[in-house]
């Protein structure tokens, strides 16, 4: 049934929205306590390496970019056994507007109190938990940080590998931004915004490399 998609990537601000098919966030489950053994790698090409985002309100959508602090891939005989990814929220980056005024409001209002307070949390983490092999696909497990909020979440994702460098791209998922606690118009919040809203789902995927 199709239905007015609002794919928000939390990381927008005043987005803009579009019609198209629902997608369907992922499932969110408590933290899982794992043991950190990659992060001493720190093996990830923090310049190559991004997480992208995609977000949208009644009016539109809006897209961008956040880049790595740092990062650990653990890869044994081609196969992904862990990992760690530092997300540097205060590169918070709007592409479509790129140059614009327009841009630099979007990427501050991000970066406000309204939605990731980057002077309060300036970081946020991916920590692979657990790695399965689905259909020819993986699927990763990992604990997605946010803000104060640590949520485990299972993405599919793919691991190759280009003339000696390990490739991580996962596939677009969505989550609910309301699982972190972030509020800015959102339904989930406010029940009387009528079209004044921005949409809870946050559209995103990470392409990430290790170092040559």
């Amino acid at each position: 049934m199709k239905k007015i998609f609002l794919s928000l990537a939390l990381f927008a601000s005043v987005l803009t929205a579009c019609k198209g098919e629902k997608k369907e966030k992922v499932e969110v489950k408590e933290a899982v306590k794992v043991e950190q053994t990659s992060v001493l790698l720190n093996n990830v090409d923090v310049a190559t390496s991004v997480l992208y985002w995609k977000g949208a309100k009644p009016t539109g959508t809006h897209d961008g970019t956040v880049t790595l602090k740092s990062g650990s891939l653990m890869v044994k005989n081609g196969s992904l056994e862990a990992g760690e990814f530092v997300i540097d929220m205060t590169t918070i980056t709007n592409v479509d507007m790129k140059g614009s005024d327009g841009a630099a409001n979007i990427e501050g209002h991000l970066k406000s109190a309204d939605f990731f307070d980057v002077a309060e949390y300036p970081m946020s983490k991916f920590v692979i938990t657990k790695v399965e092999d689905v259909e020819g696909k993986l699927a990763v497990t990992g604990n997605l940080n946010i803000k104060d909020i640590t949520k485990s979440i299972t993405i599919p994702a793919i691991l190759t590998d280009v003339e000696g460098v390990s490739v991580f791209k996962s596939e677009t998922f969505n989550i609910n931004r309301a699982d972190f606690n972030i509020k800015y118009k959102s339904k989930t919040f406010f029940k009387d915004l009528k079209d004044k809203f921005v949409d809870d789902l946050i559209e995103m995927s990470f392409e990430v490399a290790t170092i040559k």
